[in-house]
């Protein structure tokens, strides 16, 4: 039967895309080491994924899988213990590759936690800022490739929508793995076109090669917390 929305669920698998908690750690939590690429989830991450998992809560999914990066498997935690759910470590929903794109401008040797803390914010800010410009990651000269990003990132998720037709799946990632693979279920040439916020929520449903976008960068669950951090 030709369904080119997939409104019903068993005909499709219906994906909900996370993005991991908060893992820019403030001066009082962080560890200098030189290495920032697979930091843990900060405070304000903690409590991110603590409301995911609780929204989450009544809804029955089949099956999650997640990056192997550390925030990820945190973010993930919350959710599938409560869940009662194992989690699959999938490595090509791992963030786009950097290398030393956006080096960390800090004096290591210093031993200012506020300005380190605020160095690593500068890098993610200035990483968003140049990639959503251009759209591509290629505007970072040693990143991953752009479009051999958003392959991989196509591939391993289409193959887990593959072997859960009719299935309810949490797959916990990042925002540029969210961006890639929401650009190709719209068709758009960028890999990167949305502000992907920290634990948001993006659902899909995919059938062979029919893909439909259902909801994108939901937060509400956020909505509680972010309203007493400005307090």
């Amino acid at each position: 039967m030709n369904e080119p929305f997939l409104a019903q669920h068993a005909q499709a698998a219906e994906l909900w895309l996370i993005r991991h908690g908060d893992a820019i750690p403030g001066p009082e939590e962080i560890i200098p080491s030189g290495v920032y690429d697979n930091l843990p989830l900060s405070t304000k991450g903690r409590k991110q994924v603590q409301l995911l998992a609780e929204r989450l809560q009544a809804i029955a999914f089949d099956a999650a899988y997640s990056s192997p990066l550390r925030r990820c498997q945190e973010t993930a935690a919350p959710t599938i213990e409560l869940q009662h759910l194992p989690i699959t470590i999938v490595e090509d929903v791992k963030e786009i590759y950097l290398a030393d794109a956006v080096p960390v401008e800090h004096d290591g040797g210093s031993g200012d936690l506020v300005a380190l803390s605020k160095a690593l914010t500068d890098r993610q800010i200035e990483i968003v800022r140049t990639v959503s410009n251009s759209g591509s990651w290629d505007s970072l000269r040693t990143s991953e490739p752009s479009k051999a990003f958003r392959l991989r990132v196509v591939t391993a998720i289409d193959e887990i929508a593959r072997q859960h037709i009719g299935d309810r799946v949490l797959i916990f990632a990042h925002g540029g793995v969210i961006n890639a693979y929401v650009a190709e279920v719209l068709g758009l040439e960028k890999e990167f076109f949305f502000p992907c916020a920290n634990t948001s929520i993006t659902t899909i449903r995919v059938r062979d090669t029919t893909r439909v976008l259902y909801t994108l960068n939901d937060i509400g669950h956020l909505a509680l917390f972010n309203v007493s951090e400005r307090a």
